[in-house]
């Protein structure tokens, strides 16, 4: 067992939870690493609960998660290291170099998404990748709130009422590219439907909206896609 580094107290719990859904964002995101880790090393950015680190712990990657001393467990999954960290104050120091850099649904979260994006650059072991779940403001369900006046808060999703930032897929790449990345695959989640009617969550109703979704997603990303799922390399101009 990893030891958990800590320069904060815990004081609360992240409102984000593991998806398991075949369509959804984290199923899609672990899908782009390798299925064993063989030692490599995972740096999993705004960790929340440890979901995805414990599951890359158990297909053998180190792994080292950083979250915000306001959102980390009590009880913080064995077999990945935790350092308590503002991430809009950057990197913690001496983290090291990392085979792959997570960033499950973080990004939109942060004051100067692209002054981190630049720090995990360097953080990146030659070869290394950065993925990272991404949701999208181009969404017909965002379009269509905003087209009728209206702009929800809520306490997740595309309308996070903790988002900073809303960005359509060319915003993405545009911030992305600013950072210094090349974005060399994409895939598209589905609405999590089950999450939002979690009493019909393994319905087949359900399963049918999620495939139809996901399907759809596939046909028109900009528009249908609720997230997108990114592996991205660093280039060499920056």
């Amino acid at each position: 067992m990893l030891t958990a580094v800590q320069t904060g107290n815990p004081a609360g719990v992240s409102p984000y939870r593991f998806k398991p859904g075949p369509y959804s964002s984290h199923t899609l995101l672990l899908a782009s690493l390798p299925a064993r880790g063989e030692g490599r090393r995972v740096l999993d950015i705004g960790c929340a609960a440890g979901y995805l680190g414990a599951a890359l712990a158990n297909r053998g990657y180190r792994v080292t998660g950083i979250e915000n001393p306001a959102h980390v467990p009590a009880d913080f999954p064995p077999g990945a290291a935790l350092v308590c960290a503002d991430l809009d104050q950057g990197l913690p120091p001496q983290l090291g170099a990392f085979d792959f850099i997570l960033c499950a649904d973080v990004l939109e979260h942060l004051r100067r998404p692209e002054a981190l994006l630049r720090e995990l650059r360097r953080a990146l072991a030659p070869g290394g990748r950065l993925i990272a779940s991404l949701p999208n403001s181009g969404h017909l369900y965002f379009r269509w709130n905003v087209l009728l006046g209206r702009f929800p808060q809520h306490d997740r999703g595309l309308f996070d009422r903790t988002h900073l930032h809303f960005y359509t897929w060319q915003g993405w790449r545009d911030l992305f590219a600013g950072a210094g990345f090349a974005i060399e695959s994409l895939r598209c989640s589905a609405v999590p439907v089950g999450e939002a009617l979690p009493a019909w969550k393994d319905r087949w109703p359900m399963r049918a909206a999620e495939r139809l979704s996901y399907w759809s997603a596939r046909c028109w990303k900009t528009a249908c896609a609720y997230q997108f799922i990114v592996v991205a390399r660093p280039v060499e101009a920056a």
